[in-house]
């Protein structure tokens, strides 16, 4: 049974999983047309008054693939209606309506302006204005989260929150493209839950980096018609440094970077 971009939408609303006997995979037979399915709920939330605020990308931590069953980086829409802005180093997400929902320290990029066509690494770092720490909540509307690489595609890049934490100009982290690629590919993370750690991960998990994730999905998101461009303004979260670890309403987890990142705590109600 086809699952259509009302019915998709209709489960990320409801915090529901798709029904078994929906799941087959004439649905989406590859990327091309669960990505298609993807825009369409793009354009249906748009239509009702929902806002784009920018993207995530995921599944660039290589260290996670084969648990996942996914090969290679997928990319989600960002909106106003799941960011939050931590307050300091702090903030708070509700996890209401969210399927199976798991949480990714990440770095969050914003951009000054439109990446050039295929971009360099120095390109595409006078593009940026500014990072900072982040969480993204995932989900997933498939059970156990056991799925197909499109299957994640056309739920919406399994994207949940994002939560940004306190950001700083670019130019305070590094002067190049080159500069910063090594900075950030070196940091590490530690992911605790209340005063135990979790998990603790490195920047070059993601891509060999998170600028390098950032190009790769520059490059992938101009290669795709009908993909909408980035714009000035838009946040992009690069993929997590960890695991993805299962949260409920109630904890609170912290993410230690290593400077010259601040750390960021969440508080899940």
């Amino acid at each position: 049974m086809t699952i259509s971009p009302e019915t998709l939408l209709q489960h990320t609303d409801a915090g529901t999983l798709w029904p078994t006997q929906d799941r087959d995979a004439d649905n989406w037979p590859d990327l091309e047309v669960a990505y298609r399915d993807a825009l369409a709920v793009r354009a249906l939330r748009e239509k009702r008054g929902e806002k784009p605020v920018g993207f995530k990308v995921g599944f660039t931590n290589r260290t996670i693939w084969e648990r996942y069953g996914v090969f290679a980086p997928i990319w989600g829409t960002v909106w106003d209606t799941t960011l939050t802005r931590a307050e300091g180093d702090e903030g708070r997400l509700n996890l209401a309506q969210l399927a199976q929902p798991r949480l990714e320290p990440e770095v969050v990029f914003g951009l000054r302006a439109t990446p050039p066509r295929a971009p360099t690494l120095e390109a595409l770092f006078e593009c940026i204005d500014w990072l900072a720490p982040g969480f993204e909540v995932v989900q997933s509307h498939c059970e156990n989260w056991k799925f197909s690489a499109p299957e994640t595609v056309a739920d919406s890049g399994l994207h949940g929150r994002l939560l940004v934490g306190r950001s700083a100009p670019v130019r305070s982290f590094a002067s190049s493209g080159e500069a910063l690629d090594k900075l950030l590919a070196a940091s590490t993370v530690r992911l605790s839950h209340g005063t135990q750690q979790m998990d603790q991960g490195q920047g070059a998990n993601v891509l060999d980096g998170p600028l390098h994730a950032l190009l790769h999905f520059v490059e992938e998101l101009q290669e795709y018609a009908g993909a909408p461009d980035l714009k000035p303004g838009d946040v992009v979260t690069t993929g997590t440094w960890t695991d993805a670890w299962p949260v409920q309403a109630g904890q609170t987890w912290r993410a230690d970077f290593a400077a010259p990142l601040p750390p960021l705590t969440v508080h899940f109600d």
